[in-house]
């Protein structure tokens, strides 16, 4: 059995093990789960944030890129309950640190940045950021299910790490295109 501590170096440079909380996952289906939950708070919160960033947007390609993804990520919160529900569990979010992070420092890039080719340069940064968040979190899920044999849930994740990818191509195409070279 797995130890229930890690070991970190402190300033000194002394190695100190961190205890794990008493709720803390003791096999990979508990990990699964819990990272499951906090994924799904985070599309949930894409859902809640995109229309900002398409607000804030003024080049007309990037606007239709993130419309776009919001209608994806609605059937990716859909996904996500569906996984819910083929594990017998009832849909639950918990707070995703991580895109809370990604989620404030994209609003503080719109908010110091003046409206146009930089703005739209720093969204799409942000943006990226974001997906490149999605598609390492749905590539580990994919991984945990696939060990686990949640094959409805593996099938899931993969078609959502298929569209995160796609999406971010999408911005990279944008901004490569005459986008970042307005912003000059």
């Amino acid at each position: 059995m797995a130890t229930r501590t890690t070991t970190k170096k402190t300033s000194a440079g002394k190695s100190t093990k961190t205890p794990a909380k008493k709720n803390a996952a003791k096999e990979l289906k508990d990990l699964f789960e819990d990272s499951l939950k906090d994924i799904y708070w985070a599309e949930k919160a894409l859902v809640k944030a995109l229309p900002k960033m398409q607000k804030n947007a003024t080049d007309k390609k990037l606007k239709t890129a993130i419309e776009g993804h919001l209608m994806e990520t609605e059937i990716h919160v859909k996904r996500l309950e569906e996984c819910f529900k083929s594990l017998k569990r009832k849909p639950q979010a918990k707070k995703c640190d991580a895109m809370q992070g990604l989620l404030d420092e994209g609003k503080s890039i719109m908010e110091e940045t003046e409206a146009g080719p930089v703005r739209d340069a720093g969204i799409i940064a942000a943006a990226q950021k974001v997906e490149h968040y999605e598609i390492a979190t749905y590539g580990t899920l994919a991984a945990y299910a696939k060990v686990l044999k949640e094959n409805f849930c593996l099938k899931n994740f993969l078609a959502t790490l298929d569209e995160e990818k796609k999406c971010d191509a999408l911005l990279t195409k944008v901004a490569d295109t005459r986008l970042n070279m307005k912003a000059v």
